[in-house]
Order: C-alpha cells, then structure tokens, then sequence
C-alpha cells in the first residue's frame, strides 16, 4: 500500500489513519508467524531429544495368540521393505544386523554379521536395554552359534524377520557340531521377541535313516550318525523373556532351557509334523522360576518334558496337538541316573489328538524323586493315555528289571475331563515294583471314550493314593496306605530343592 508522506505531519486524514492501521496489523502478523514457526521447530527438536527408550518386557499376561499361518507357508515376505525404511542404531541402543553386513537373502552366510550385532549390542552400556534388531522382509541364514554373556545391558533380541538353518545335514559344515544352532549362554536379563519366524528347516534332518520313524526295516534304527540341533538353546541364563515368535520345523527340540532361573515364555507357536522325531516343544532341565503361558504347540514329541533338577515350574494355558505325546515329567532315571523334580503345575490347558495327555515317565534303575505336582483343570480330545505314570519306560525291548527306581509322590489330578482314545486305559499308573507311587490323589476326574459306549477301567500297579470322589471311570485299584516298612525309606529321596 502506498502512504502519502503528509502521514508525518500533525494533520492526519482518514486515509492516512487507515494506511498506518494496515502497517501495524502487517507487521503484527509477520512477528507471529516468525514466532509459530520458531516454537514448532524447537517442539520437534525436543521431541527428538527425549524419545523413550525401550524397557524390559512387561511380565503382564497376555492373551492366546492367533495361530500364524501353517508349517508349509514360505517364511520369506514378498515384498522386503526398502532399507532406508529400516531404523538406524545410532546413538539409539538399536542394532540392526542389516548395518552389520547381513544380507538376507536367504542364501547368504549372515552369521558373522549376527555375531558382531551381538557383540556390539552386548557390550553397550550406554543404555538400560539393547536391542538387535532383526528386521521383518529378510531371510537371513545363518549357522550354529553361541550368542555369550554376561552383557552390559539387557538384551531385547527383536525378531520380525525370519531366520533359517542351513538345508540339512549336508550344509552343515562338519567341523562344527550337529546337537545346537542358537544357543544363549550366560545371559542375565534378556528377551527374545516379535512376531518374526525362526525355521529350522528338519525336514532333512528327520529323514536320516537312523530316526524311529524311519525303522520300516529295524536294523535300519542304528544306520549312521544321528546328531541332530536343537533349535534354541538357553544355557546357564536367567531373568528371560520368550515371547510371540513362530517356531517351526525343528530338526530336534525347539527350546532347552538348561540351567536356567527365571524364565518366562508367552504367546508361542510352535509347529511341526506329527511324525518328525525328538521334536519336544519346550524342554526344561536343572531350572526353576519356570513360566510357560498362552502358547500352542503342535509337534512329534513331548508338549512340554520337564527333565531333571527342575523346581517351581508353572505352566497354564497351552494347547497342545494334534500329534505329540502331550505334557510330561522325565523321563528320569536313565542309565541309573538320579533325578529330582518337584513343585509343577500344570493348569487350564488342552491336550487333543495326542498319545499322551499328562504322564510321568521314569527309567528302571534310576534314583531321586518326583514329587509336588498338580495337573489341574485339563480338557483332553482323543488321547491315548490321558493320565499315565510309567516307572518301566524303555525305548527298546530288552530293558531288564531293576530293583531301585525314582520315587513318585504327592501327585494331585483335578479336574481331567474329556474323551480318551479306547486302545489305551484312561488311567495308567504302572509304578515300580520295588518304589511305589504314593500319595496319588484324584478329584473331577471325567474320561469318556472317543468312540463307543465302552468305558475301560483304569490299570494300576504298587500305586497308593485316594480317588476324594466319584470319578468315571470309577478307580477302584489304587491301594489306601503303603506298608510302614516302606514309608522310611521312601522319604527324603532329594532333599529341599
């Protein structure tokens, strides 16, 4: 706008009244947008500067997970994200294993590339939490490696990707050996989490000659080396967090949690075919402080085993099958071992299509004790043996009798109910001729044949213990008190834990 210079001047008139108006509302609003622009730009800096960072697992219980897509679906992504897209670790406690090198194609060699994520993440001690990132949309191969702590911080090993094994026996390279892939030894405080896949690729593996499955001609069980990896293994660890991944495809167990304290598994899904050997879901051996929660698991082998040396495990909410041999404790006692578990709970779970459901299995000549467990409130569907104790466990058929055995005691089944495969008993305590079981207890137990209105009675054998109320079957063959004799010699076979 143009002002006539008469604006200086004592006199003025509307018009120059109205043009000095218009400078100061101008000036005004370029004042204002210097100031919004200037209080944005330092909003965003500060938001920059005070972002949070990433804190340990919650221990909160999350729901059962939705079952992932089955065994056969590729475990590639089609379309890899682009790499810019991908977070970058600095100054930010991230370790991408793409920074590192890894590749992700699914063929390449990435196992020095997690290797150094590892040891770069592991001896962070800038942050609380590190986190090795595995990023969704890449296939990284890697082979077996000990991933080793203690570490500076705690460790968030983020899966959102998938990780193969090396295709069979014939990739794996002969001088490394054949019984791990991934293992975590001496970690204090970790988690493995995502919602990523970790594929063993078994395939290969169970089809060796030597494994079970394949013993159409018998002499063909013992027929070449039979060393196969377990998928993850957590060696002398603690304060551990499993959670929301996918197993599959295992050439052997899927987790070992071996010497461990403090552990807590959610949300899994494990998978793998019902025939494919030794392909135990989660097992648990000399640990305690064990949680396993909302988790499915489909395989050839055991739901969950719970070897020796293994205290105060609690395990709720699993499904379990079809396929496997359902929830166990042991097998214990082999080559005249002693063993000794006690204080499990397993709860609210389903066991369907199995040929076990809970069982407890030991070796004859064995020592030590199971003791302290309750199986409470678990639905079974077609399973063969949904309540087993078997003190004569044998994987071949010449075991011979021995006299000394692991003693079984205090064992509470509540609430069983469901439908039983009839090529079995519902019930099968088959314990030890020379340490029988005591003190089994039985409530709500409700066991229905899955075809037929035939209802089979159940088997015991030197088994002592109290059906508290009318089950169905009825279990009329349990002995009320064992002789005072034995009583002595039955107590104190581990000790407190």
């Amino acid at each position: 706008m143009f002002c006539p210079t008469k604006m200086l001047v004592s006199s003025y008139t509307r018009s120059h009244i109205l043009c000095f108006i218009a400078l100061i509302l101008t000036l005004t609003s370029l004042t204002e947008s210097r100031y919004h622009h200037h209080k944005e730009k330092h909003k965003h800096n500060s938001h920059n500067h005070h972002s949070s960072k990433p804190e340990p697992p919650s221990s909160s219980i999350s729901q059962p997970p939705t079952p992932p897509p089955g065994p056969n679906d590729s475990p590639s992504p089609s379309l890899p994200p682009s790499p810019s897209d991908e977070p970058d670790e600095d100054n930010t406690g991230v370790y991408n294993v793409r920074k590192f090198g890894a590749v992700g194609d699914g063929v390449t060699d990435d196992t020095e590339a997690f290797k150094t994520a590892w040891d770069s993440s592991c001896s962070n001690g800038n942050d609380s939490v590190s986190v090795l990132l595995v990023p969704y949309g890449y296939t990284f191969m890697i082979h077996s490696t000990i991933f080793t702590g203690p570490c500076h911080s705690y460790q968030l090993l983020q899966v959102d990707g998938t990780i193969i094994t090396p295709d069979g026996p014939e990739s794996w390279p002969s001088n490394i050996s054949k019984r791990q892939w991934l293992v975590f030894y001496r970690v204090n405080g970790m988690a493995l989490k995502g919602a990523g896949v970790i594929d063993g690729r078994g395939q290969k593996w169970w089809d060796l000659p030597c494994k079970p499955h394949r013993s159409v001609n018998k002499s063909a069980i013992s027929a070449g080396p039979c060393d196969s990896p377990i998928a993850l293994r957590f060696f002398m660890s603690s304060n551990l967090t499993v959670e929301g991944l996918m197993i599959k495809n295992s050439p052997q167990f899927n987790f070992r949690f071996d010497g461990c304290q403090g552990v807590h598994v959610e949300s899994l899904h494990i998978t793998a075919p019902p025939l494919s050997p030794n392909t135990d879901g989660i097992h648990i051996e000399n640990s305690n402080a064990v949680t396993i929660y909302n988790s499915v698991i489909s395989n050839g082998d055991d739901c969950v085993s719970i070897g020796s040396g293994s205290y105060d495990v609690d395990i709720r909410n699993l499904t379990c099958g079809p396929g496997g041999h359902g929830i166990s404790i042991g097998s214990l006692g082999n080559h005249n071992s002693h063993a000794c578990v006690s204080n499990i709970t397993v709860r609210d779970s389903i066991i369907k299509y199995s040929d076990n459901g809970v069982r407890i299995k030991t070796w004859q000549g064995g020592s030590g004790s199971v003791s302290g467990v309750t199986f409470n409130n678990i639905h079974v569907e077609s399973v063969r043996n949904p309540i087993i104790i078997d003190q004569y466990y044998c994987m071949t058929k010449d075991c011979s009798n021995k006299t000394s055995a692991v003693f079984v005691s205090d064992i509470a089944y509540q609430g069983i109910k469901g439908t039983y495969d009839i090529r079995s008993p519902p019930m099968h305590f088959g314990c030890s001729d020379a340490v029988p079981c005591t003190n089994l207890t039985l409530s709500g137990i409700e066991l229905l044949p899955a075809k037929g209105d035939i209802v089979l009675d159940p088997f015991c054998w030197n088994a002592y213990g109290l059906a508290e109320e009318l089950s169905i079957p009825p279990v009329w063959c349990l002995m009320s008190d064992p002789p005072t004799s034995l009583q002595g010699a039955l107590v104190d076979k581990c000790g407190s834990p």
